[in-house]
């Protein structure tokens, strides 16, 4: 115990919170500037097993927020280099890379056997994504989210309400670091707070960071928060679906424009959101609507649209974010 001695003695730790940290396994996304504090505290606490999920290199213009890589690093996996960064640390911890991107398909196998899982990839689709999954399986869910000056961090699932609860409606826009910027230090922030209440969850400790949202407004030097305990679920939830999940008979509509990409499969109609209006396209009695753009963005403000007036089954496809990169 000579290694944790100074955070065992914190009372609402103690030597029993040490030890479920050392029997808990935790599913991490993104291995970028939030993942940064978060492994970094995460093992050295003494979690005893963490699996982390990205898919992307390195790359010249993370290196001011994502701490754990070096000029050296650019060009090669994420995950990878994030686990030899940690490796040093804490002999009582594995991290386990996977190269990957998590998705409808593959969402629960990732978080198989896993006590929390930690959204720090900064994607609209990947959040909601592991929030059905881990409402359905009562799982704790730590979500994190910076944008330019500000962010936050929330605790939703494992008995809470779900993020859909506290952001059941459609965002005006979605930030990027490419297109918003985003500061570092303010991404330190949010990430530790990502960290302590993961920690908290793992280790029992009271009160719980279920239910609570914690926010940093680095222009004002802020800290903010609510507890969301009784928000209600909404009743239409919108699902994602992956790719190789869209059905011979589904209604398909790719949002993007021909930019962006080819149609996502040949009999697929290319239309924008806006074309789901009164008066607009519907699919035949029966179909399932499949909506397909980058983000999910547009795929939700299309299904919004045609659920109003139509009630039949819809489910988005995120084709692949705008920018490709975690924050």
């Amino acid at each position: 115990m000579s290694r944790y001695a100074r955070q065992a003695a914190v009372p609402e730790m103690g030597a029993e919170g040490q030890a479920r940290l050392r029997a808990a396994t935790a599913l991490i996304i993104g291995a970028g500037g939030l993942a940064a504090p978060v492994l970094q505290y995460l093992v050295g606490a003494g979690v005893g097993h963490i699996r982390l999920v990205d898919p992307d290199r390195v790359e010249e213009s993370n290196l001011h927020r994502q701490t754990l890589f070096r000029a050296a690093d650019i060009g090669l996996p994420k995950a990878e280099q994030a686990a030899r960064a940690t490796a040093g640390l804490n002999p009582d911890c594995r991290v386990e890379p996977l190269m990957c991107a998590l998705g409808p398909a593959n969402a629960a196998v990732l978080a198989q056997g896993a006590d929390m899982v930690l959204d720090c990839a900064d994607s609209f689709a990947v959040s909601y994504i592991l929030s059905d999954l881990c409402h359905a399986r009562r799982l704790p869910l730590i979500s994190a989210s910076v944008i330019g000056c500000a962010g936050y961090a929330g605790g939703f699932c494992g008995g809470a309400p779900s993020l859909r609860a506290v952001f059941p409606d459609l965002p005006q826009r979605l930030g990027s670091c490419a297109e918003d910027g985003v500061l570092g230090p303010v991404v330190g922030v949010i990430g530790s707070l990502q960290a302590q209440m993961a920690l908290a969850v793992a280790a029992g400790m009271a009160p719980t960071p279920l239910g609570w949202i914690a926010s940093f407004d680095a222009a004002t030097h802020r800290f903010g928060g609510f507890r969301f305990d009784g928000a209600p679920e909404p009743q239409w939830q919108p699902r994602f679906i992956d790719p190789a999940q869209i059905g011979a008979g589904d209604y398909v509509v790719d949002l993007r424009t021909p930019s962006e990409g080819p149609l996502v499969r040949p009999d697929a109609e290319r239309l924008p959101p806006d074309a789901f209006g009164p008066g607009g396209p519907c699919p035949a009695p029966g179909q399932r609507a499949v909506f397909c753009c980058r983000s999910g963005l547009r795929s939700w403000a299309a299904a919004e649209r045609l659920a109003a007036r139509w009630d039949g089954e819809i489910t988005l496809v995120a084709l692949g974010d705008p920018t490709g990169e975690t924050l």
